[in-house]
C-alpha cells in the first residue's frame, strides 16, 4: 500500500447527482488509499448543488476525507480547480498528488491506486491519465498530441490521404493497452506530482473551459516533467453530461463561446499571433472543402451548429479587424 498523500479535487457546477454518483466510487477507493482528501468546489451553482451535495456528504459519513467547498463564482474549470489546490499547497503539509476527476465519472476499482503506484515508481514523471471509458468499457480516447497547424488541417479536411500524410500530428494518439508517453491527457481523470505545481504555478484561470489541461502539460514540458497515459488506472466517464458540450445521446449543440476562445488563447499563449493566423485558415479551409464534399456525398452531419461562421468569427484575424 501506498503511503503518499493525495489530494483529489472535484469541480461542479450543476451537476450534483454527477457529483454524488462519482463520490460513491470515490469512497471504494478511500478504503485502500488512507491519505486521500476530496475537496469539492462549487463554481456557484445556481440550484441546490451545495445543499445537495453536503447532505449527501452528511448521510453517508464522507466527511473525515470529503470537503465541500462553495465558491463565490463560477470561474470556470481551471478557477475551480486551483481554489482547492492553492490552500492544500501553501498547508504546512502539502500532498504528494494532486488528482483532477470529473464529476460527470464513475471510478473503477484501482482508479487512484493504479496512478498513484505509476507515479510512486516513476519519479521523472510529473502527469498521468486515466483509461477513461463507456460504462460498457469501451475504452475512449484519452492521450494526446498537442495541437498544431497541422493537426487543425487533418481537423478541418477529414480526408484519408491528408490524415495518412498528417499521422505523426493528428492530436488523437492510438488508445494503448499499455503504459505510453503522451503529451497530454485528459483532465477528467489526471495526477499530477506537486513538484510540477513548485515549478509552472497553478492552471492558467484565462481559460474557462476546455484546453486548460492541454497548456498545463505543454507547460509542465517545458520545464522537463513527462506525461503518461496509464490505462491500468479505468475510470468511466460520461462524456458532456458535466458541460453539455460533446455529449454523444443527444444531437450536437453549437459551441459556447468560451471553447473558441480557449482555443485562441491556447495558441496565441503558446505560439504567438502569425502561427495562430496560420492554424485558423488552415482549419477554415480544411473545413469548408469537408462541408462541400459532405453536401455531395450526403454523408450525415454530427458537427456543432454553426462552426464553420463562428470559426471564422472568432478567428485571430477578423477579431483582431473588429478591435481596430
Amino acid at each position: 500500500m501506498s503511503t503518499s498523500s493525495l489530494i483529489v479535487v472535484i469541480v461542479n457546477y450543476k451537476t450534483a447527482d454527477l457529483t454524488i454518483d462519482c463520490l460513491h466510487s470515490v469512497a471504494q477507493e478511500i478504503k485502500a488509499l488512507p491519505q486521500v482528501k476530496v475537496f469539492i468546489t462549487d463554481n456557484a451553482s445556481p440550484d441546490d448543488s451545495v445543499a445537495k451535495i453536503q447532505q449527501a456528504i452528511d448521510r453517508e459519513n464522507w466527511q473525515e476525507w470529503a470537503s465541500l467547498m462553495p465558491l463565490e463564482r463560477n470561474g470556470g474549470f481551471a478557477f475551480g480547480n486551483n481554489a482547492a489546490i492553492r490552500p492544500a499547497l501553501e498547508s504546512s503539509d502539502p500532498p504528494d498528488y494532486i488528482l483532477l476527476l470529473n464529476p460527470d465519472t464513475i471510478v473503477r476499482p484501482r482508479g487512484f491506486t493504479a496512478l498513484i503506484d505509476f507515479m510512486d515508481q516513476h519519479q521523472d514523471v510529473g502527469i498521468a491519465g486515466s483509461r477513461l471509458e463507456e460504462p460498457d468499457a469501451t475504452p475512449q480516447v484519452s492521450a494526446f498530441r498537442f495541437e498544431n497547424i497541422w493537426s487543425e488541417l487533418d481537423r478541418g479536411f477529414r480526408l484519408g490521404i491528408i490524415s495518412k500524410l498528417l499521422a505523426k500530428s493528428t492530436v488523437w494518439l492510438p488508445i494503448s493497452q499499455t503504459d505510453c508517453q503522451a503529451d497530454w491527457v485528459a483532465g477528467a481523470s489526471m495526477i499530477v506530482r506537486r513538484q510540477v505545481f513548485d515549478d509552472i504555478g497553478l492552471m492558467d484561470e484565462d481559460y474557462f473551459m476546455y484546453f486548460e489541461e492541454m497548456d498545463f502539460c505543454l507547460q509542465a514540458k517545458k520545464a522537463g516533467w513527462s506525461c503518461w497515459y496509464v490505462p491500468e488506472s479505468r475510470v468511466v466517464h460520461l462524456v458532456g453530461q458535466s458541460s453539455g458540450v460533446g455529449d454523444r445521446t443527444q444531437p450536437p449543440k453549437r459551441l459556447p463561446q468560451y471553447w473558441f476562445d480557449s482555443r485562441k488563447h491556447y495558441f496565441t499563449k503558446n505560439h504567438g499571433l502569425l502561427y495562430t493566423a496560420v492554424a485558423d485558415c488552415l482549419h477554415i479551409l480544411g473545413y469548408s472543402s469537408w462541408k462541400i464534399r459532405q453536401k455531395f456525398q450526403q454523408k450525415p452531419d454530427r458537427d456543432p451548429p454553426h462552426f464553420l461562421n463562428d470559426l471564422i468569427n472568432n478567428s485571430v484575424l477578423l477579431t483582431s479587424l473588429k478591435k481596430k
